[in-house]
């Protein structure tokens, strides 16, 4: 079985705070997925993991049946206990080495990046695609690297090895410049969850999306 092909396009991130707590993140989620999201990464920074495991079946169970796949940020046991389509993790979290025999080779991997040393290390037969950024300081993430940038995020877009995900304070408005820049998809956090309707809001981005995927 060959690792599944994921829509990278609309990328959510869950918040639990911005989306206010188990119960929000579940709404959240389903909401984003009927509107366009296409995928959705479980991330609870603060979160025992046996909450993390209940919260990821609750996603599955209402992102199941809309094809949109569930990603879990860091934990790989949490990933395959709750069969997730794959795991993303962090510079500090654990390597890809590591991480690739935990969650086997069907799952997807992800990674995020900052840097040119930090892409050029990237081995693509290990990791499927990349979290790059952040584009702009970004409150949903208090060990976030130093900001890029449009050009910043320009230069390692050029030399992307695989599909890349934009992701730092990222908005409708920024859609045209980062897809013009190289970005596969658009990784939101705010730009959804805790939103008044993020159903109108998701359907903003996904159409801001579409309309740049369209010029390609």
């Amino acid at each position: 079985m060959s690792r599944p092909c994921i829509d990278l396009s609309l990328y959510l991130v869950l918040d639990p705070d911005l989306c206010g707590g188990f119960d929000g993140m579940v709404r959240t989620a389903e909401i984003a997925a009927q509107n366009g999201a296409t995928v959705v990464q479980l991330r609870a920074p603060q979160w025992k993991k046996r909450e993390l495991v209940e919260c990821g079946r609750a996603l599955k169970k209402v992102l199941d049946p809309l094809n949109v796949p569930l990603i879990v940020n860091d934990h790989a046991d949490v990933c395959v206990a709750v069969d997730a389509a794959g795991l993303h993790v962090g510079q500090q979290d654990l390597s890809p080495d590591d991480a690739r025999p935990l969650i086997g080779p069907d799952r997807v991997l992800g990674l995020s990046v900052s840097s040119m040393a930090e892409l050029e290390a990237v081995d693509t037969s290990l990791v499927d695609h990349l979290g790059v950024g952040p584009i702009f300081d970004t409150a949903t993430k208090k060990d976030a690297a130093a900001q890029l940038g449009m050009e910043g995020f320009a230069r390692l877009a050029a030399r992307k090895p695989c599909p890349i995900v934009a992701i730092g304070s990222v908005k409708a408005a920024m859609a045209e410049a980062l897809f013009k820049a190289g970005t596969d998809g658009l990784a939101v956090v705010s730009a959804i969850c805790g939103q008044k309707d993020p159903a109108l809001s998701t359907r903003l981005l996904r159409k801001a999306i579409d309309a740049n995927l369209a010029c390609r």
